[in-house]
């Protein structure tokens, strides 16, 4: 760790405190040229996996995309905001989980159209009918007949 006041490259880690939730390290560092005192913290960095999207292009993962997919689908509907978070952590830990350097956009589609299902079926429907692009009015029926079939 570099000194921030001298930039000399060698410190003494003084004293080192987990966090109450455990997930950092807060360590007290003192400068061995300069003997200056500072704070550093140390925490995981959790890399998601690249999305490959239909087009073969690659991009970022991004939660933010699927809070904007979850709040289009889920508008005006009675859906407790709890239950929106806890679907969202769901598909980001699915994802996490995979292990893998890349992950097909259509997973994680099935992941959000699996958690609405859960949460609201005029969501579902909602995401699907821009999910699976549907074309007229016959599209929409099939895909509701399919969800009374499964109650």
């Amino acid at each position: 760790m570099k000194c921030p006041f001298c930039s000399y490259s060698e410190t003494q880690v003084m004293d080192s405190r987990v966090s109450e939730n455990g997930d950092s390290v807060k360590r007290r560092r003192k400068c061995v040229s300069c003997e200056k005192r500072f704070s550093t913290f140390e925490t995981v960095e959790i890399k998601m996996p690249s999305v490959i999207k239909i087009s073969g292009a690659r991009e970022e993962f991004s939660l933010e995309k699927i809070q904007n997919g979850f709040s289009k689908a889920l508008y005006r509907r009675p859906v407790n905001s709890s239950d929106i978070d806890l679907s969202i952590s769901n598909i980001h830990n699915s994802i996490y989980n995979l292990g893998k350097r890349e992950v097909d956009s259509n997973y994680i589609g099935q992941l959000v159209m699996n958690e609405l299902i859960k949460l609201d079926k005029v969501a579902y429907i909602r995401f699907a009918s821009v999910y699976k692009d549907f074309k007229d009015i016959d599209d929409f029926g099939t895909e509701i007949n399919n969800l009374k079939s499964q109650d």
